[in-house]
């Protein structure tokens, strides 16, 4: 099941999204003013967020732009009355991925959700998860409070990871996201694997990169040994 946030003001046409949504099989989450939606963002992991720009006491740029300079990398749909040019400069630039001007088909709300959710990537400048850290415009990449280095084809597959922490990646997935069609030997994920692996371990620490019998990897927090 779908998971969205709607951040919406009117709470007439949040009522309509939310039941429509429901009768899909999609789960949403309700905040009625900006800072209750940064609230719930703050909390909880949802596959896209429904966001309105004029809403009360955060509005909706500054709380999509506070979003992705916090790493949160959730795919945003702006649902806006507004339809002139330099308000959707504003929200892309803000990180927004997509826009939908009021009034609007649910259908087409419905196809715009699920194609977000299938894109899952946003445009996050700063990729978090726990103590590890992907600054992806300065190409920095830190541990707790070391910073530290990999390869161009480990740097691809840790972006991948990041962005969907803590979930995991199928390994076809990984192979795509690195070598698209061209996929070289059986080996190749495993070996960067193995390499990036290593480049995220410390000395007495439990691991950060997992593997998934049967699946692929995944980032997640570290546990005590």
């Amino acid at each position: 099941m779908l998971t969205v946030l709607l951040v919406e003001d009117d709470r007439d046409l949040a009522e309509t999204v939310i039941q429509f949504l429901g009768i899909h099989n999609i789960d949403c989450d309700y905040a009625s003013n900006g800072q209750y939606g940064v609230n719930l963002l703050q909390k909880n992991n949802y596959d896209v967020l429904l966001l309105d720009i004029n809403l009360p006491r955060v509005d909706g740029i500054t709380l999509c732009q506070q979003a992705r300079d916090n790493g949160n990398n959730t795919p945003v749909l702006m649902l806006t009355a507004r339809d002139q040019l330099k308000d959707k400069i504003a929200g892309f630039n803000s990180g927004a991925d997509d826009f939908l001007v009021k009034p609007f088909a649910l259908q087409e709300l419905l196809l715009r959700i699920q194609a977000l959710s299938r894109r899952r990537n946003g445009h996050a400048k700063v990729l978090k998860h726990g103590v590890l850290s992907m600054n992806i415009n300065m190409r920095e990449i830190t541990l707790g409070e070391e910073q530290i280095h990999v390869s161009p084809i480990g740097w691809k597959l840790l972006e991948v990871l990041l962005r969907h922490a803590p979930e995991a990646v199928a390994r076809e997935r990984l192979q795509s996201a690195v070598w698209g069609d061209e996929i070289p030997d059986s080996n190749s994920l495993k070996v960067h694997i193995h390499k990036l692996r290593k480049a995220l371990n410390v000395e007495g620490e439990a691991p950060l990169l997992h593997t998934i019998p049967g699946y692929g990897f995944a980032i997640q927090e570290r546990k005590a040994l």
